[in-house]
C-alpha cells in the first residue's frame, strides 16, 4: 500500500489543471493511473522534473547492442526488489512484441544460458550498482569495456543509476507492482525478495 495518498480527487491540495492533464495522457497511453505519477503530483516541481526527464529518456539514442539497455534497467529494477519497476518494465517489453522469456531468463540471469559475455558484463555491472553498497570492481568495467567500450560503459551506468533513482523512489513509497504485465516477472522477483528475506 502506498505510504502516502494517491487520490487526487479528494485531496485539499489538488494539482493543477495542466498536470491533471499530463495524468490523463498518462492513463491514455498506459491504460490506467500511474502511481509514481500520482505520488509526485504532491511536489509540482518533482512532477515536472521528473516527467521532462522521463521524456528526454525515451528520445536517447543508444549505442548498446539490442534490447541491452532495456535489460541492465530490468535487471537493477530486480536487484532492488521494485516490483513497480518490473512491471511496468515487463510491459513496454511486451508491448513492443519481444519475448517475454528473456525478461524471466534475466531474473536469475546467472544461473541462464540465454546471454552472451556482453550481457553478462554489462548486468554484473548493473547488478553491483544497486546493491546496499554500490560499489563497482574495476575488472568488471573493463570487462564491459571491451564489449561496448567507453560510450557503452556510461550508458550502461546511466541506465542503472536511472532505474535505481526510479526503483528507490518507488520503494520508499510503498508502490508495487499495479499489473501493467502479464504478471510472470514481477512473480519470480517477489518470490526471489521472500527467498532473500527468510535467508
Amino acid at each position: 500500500m502506498a505510504a502516502i495518498p494517491l487520490d487526487v480527487a479528494g485531496r485539499s491540495d489538488r494539482p493543477s489543471a495542466l498536470i491533471r492533464l499530463a495524468l490523463w495522457w498518462g492513463r491514455r497511453r498506459f491504460g490506467r493511473d500511474v502511481e509514481s505519477g500520482l505520488a509526485m503530483t504532491h511536489h509540482s516541481g518533482v512532477f515536472w522534473r521528473w516527467s521532462g526527464f522521463e521524456l528526454a529518456n525515451l528520445r536517447m539514442r543508444s549505442v548498446l547492442p539490442g534490447e541491452l539497455g532495456q535489460l541492465v534497467e530490468f535487471v537493477a529494477a530486480v536487484r532492488i526488489g521494485c516490483t513497480w519497476c518490473v512491471d511496468f518494465g515487463a510491459s513496454l517489453w511486451e508491448e513492443r512484441g519481444l519475448d517475454p522469456a528473456v525478461l524471466r531468463d534475466a531474473v536469475d540471469w546467472r544461473e541462464s544460458d540465454q546471454f552472451d559475455d556482453c550481457h553478462r558484463a554489462a548486468f554484473a555491472v548493473a547488478e553491483a550498482m544497486s546493491g546496499a553498497d554500490p560499489h563497482v570492481e574495476p575488472a568488471l568495467v573493463e570487462e564491459l569495456r571491451r564489449h561496448v567500450g567507453d560510450a557503452g560503459v556510461v550508458e550502461v551506468a546511466y541506465r542503472a543509476a536511472l532505474e535505481n533513482m526510479r526503483s528507490r523512489f518507488n520503494s520508499a513509497l510503498g508502490l508495487t507492482s499495479q499489473g501493467f504485465s502479464s504478471g510472470d516477472a514481477c512473480s519470480l522477483v517477489e518470490a526471489r525478495t521472500a527467498s532473500r528475506a527468510r535467508a
